[in-house]
């Protein structure tokens, strides 16, 4: 993946301490129950019922600055990703090119969460934080069992470093990834992601 110059953004110790003010969209429609923490991903487009309302302009500035619009999403704070069956997966980085260990649900279980009944035209569009977006298909999502990493090396991946969510798969295992060069491997794999979204054809 090509290097990318991040915003520069002053919330990293608030999301640490998990301490950020929830707006009301931030509760499940289903549970009513405020989350944990402050929502660290947002699913749109061909989902199921959402547990949020449409995109607000005024306050989901980022999303509003990056052309995202939406009337309903699914939103997972990290308890709840670290809720769903974790797997673990330790591909060679194009960073230090060493292999690391990174661990997460896998992708497709996060969109089977938000209730996407993937097909053969099932396209999911990651986007991160500053804006790097990357596309791949459901199935390959599948074939090449990408995960939502959450820990890099048995610790939450920080932002301000690779995370703290990171969609990303072992391209070691893989005949296909693994003959590339190691810094073409991962162009479809954003650090810092934070909004997927599931369109059809």
């Amino acid at each position: 993946m090509e290097k990318r110059d991040f915003l520069g953004l002053s919330m990293a110790g608030t999301l640490a301490a998990g301490t950020l003010a929830l707006p009301s969209w931030a509760l499940a429609k289903d549970s009513r129950k405020p989350f944990s923490g402050p929502v660290l991903l947002t699913v749109t487009g061909r989902i199921g019922a959402g547990n949020r309302g449409p995109l607000d302009p005024a306050l989901d500035r980022m999303m509003t600055k990056q052309k995202i619009t939406f009337d309903k999403a699914q939103v997972f704070d990290f308890a709840a990703l670290t809720a769903l069956p974790a797997f673990s997966i330790q591909p060679t980085l194009e960073y230090d090119g060493k292999p690391h260990a990174l661990k997460g649900p896998l992708l497709v279980d996060v969109m089977k969460a938000c209730g996407v009944k993937a097909t053969e035209k099932t396209a999911l569009f990651l986007r991160a934080v500053d804006g790097y977006a990357a596309h791949v298909t459901a199935a390959e999502a599948e074939k090449y069992r990408f995960i939502v990493a959450t820990h890099l090396d048995g610790q939450p991946i920080p932002l301000g470093g690779l995370g703290p969510l990171w969609s990303i798969f072992d391209a070691d295992r893989f005949p296909d990834t693994a003959a590339k060069p190691l810094g073409q491997r991962f162009s479809n794999c954003p650090w810092a992601m934070y909004h997927i979204e599931v369109r059809e054809g």
